[in-house]
């Protein structure tokens, strides 16, 4: 059995309780075909690169797939007949990760210190400890410009 990874987005009108079953579905056809989905990740309503059927956003879910390739040719068969599926992808991997994919990372803010933190340590934008480089630029001009009327 090959190992792929297996994304689709669901159209942005529709519930996240229709997206569940959707995901249900979809999981059942693998398994009724011999294959198994080892993990699945719903990433929630996201924005789209550019519009798909004039849809601006859509629901995506990830898929880790163990499966052979008539499982898979199964499921994109079902995915294309869906209304509510706008595009999926499947991908052959050599292993699935274990850990959560980068999307799910990325929205874990929590692990990340405020920017607004420990700014004590950050110097000052606009600190001025030369008060006198003032003073100095105006006499050097000055003295420019007795050397330029001589």
């Amino acid at each position: 059995m090959a190992l792929y990874e297996h994304i689709f987005i669901a159209r942005q009108d529709i519930q996240p309780q229709q997206v569940e079953a959707i995901t249900k579905d979809l999981t059942k056809i693998v398994e009724d075909n011999g294959g198994k989905i080892t993990k699945t990740e719903q990433w929630g309503l996201r924005s789209l690169a550019y519009r798909i059927k004039k849809y601006k956003k859509g629901h995506y879910v990830l898929f880790n797939v163990d499966s052979s390739s008539e499982a898979v040719a199964e499921l994109e068969r079902n995915e294309r007949l869906h209304e509510d599926i706008v595009r999926f992808m499947t991908i052959r991997v050599e292993k699935h990760e274990d850990v959560d994919s980068v999307v799910i990372r990325s929205r874990d803010r929590e692990s990340r210190p405020s920017r607004f933190e420990n700014n004590s340590e950050r110097p000052k934008r606009f600190d001025n400890k030369n008060s006198d480089s003032g003073k100095s630029n105006t006499a050097a001009s000055d003295v420019s410009v007795a050397a330029a009327t001589e």
